[in-house]
């Protein structure tokens, strides 16, 4: 799973070391009530929610004509800005950090998460001591992570087999795929476990047994 030849751990940011699922649930349903559209629950937003995010909220019904969609953008991150201390880091996240980095390994932050505010919110957590680079979107539309993924893999300058992605949705098998490296999922955020393995990929139920397989 992970290997003594990945010498560098690319960790996605919300879902995967961030439980933010609830917080992300709570908001969409704060923005389909005010267009009064039907609420969702939490096996419902694992199975539609989907980068680009776009697609995500056609399929919940928003209406995206014109700017709708920047909009809908901008009013999801300014309520999830304004709640981001709400999130609390999955049981255990310090602890394995630290553990990888004990082992000599390198680690990075690749996320959708905006650049802007990605580095305070993870020093606000206190474990950006472990990562050597933070990558985040410069826009808050969320259209997904690959071409971040590019750039970040060229200023890393690492052989793609010293690298693996751990993340916690498809998207970050695709990004995964797409950069040409490893990639193990974790089942506890944004798409359910049985969507995570029925693609094939490497499924850890927890960080937990994530940090046994080190």
């Amino acid at each position: 799973m992970i290997r003594s030849h990945h010498r560098h751990l690319l960790w996605d940011w919300n879902g995967t070391l961030v439980d933010d699922l609830d917080l992300c649930v709570d908001i969409v349903n704060g923005m389909l009530g005010r267009r009064q559209l039907p609420r969702i629950d939490v096996p419902a937003y694992h199975a539609q929610f989907d980068f680009p995010v776009r697609g995500f909220y056609e399929r919940l019904g928003f209406d995206l004509q014109g700017d709708a969609f920047a909009e809908l953008s901008q009013e999801f991150i300014g309520e999830f800005d304004a709640r981001r201390l709400e999130a609390q880091l999955h049981d255990g996240v310090d602890a394995l950090l630290a553990r990888v980095t004990a082992s000599g390994r390198e680690q990075s932050i690749l996320s959708a998460h905006r650049q802007v505010t990605l580095h305070e919110i993870v020093a606000l957590r206190g474990i950006d001591r472990h990562f050597s680079t933070m990558a985040g979107l410069d826009d808050a539309h969320a259209h997904g992570k690959i071409d971040r993924g590019h750039a970040l893999v060229q200023e890393l300058a690492l052989p793609p087999q010293s690298l693996i992605l751990v993340g916690d949705t498809l998207h970050d098998l695709e990004v995964a795929r797409a950069l040409g490296i490893d990639c193990v999922l974790v089942a506890r955020g944004h798409h359910a476990k049985e969507r995570l393995r029925a693609s094939g990929a490497r499924v850890v139920d927890d960080l937990r047994e994530l940090g046994e397989a080190l």
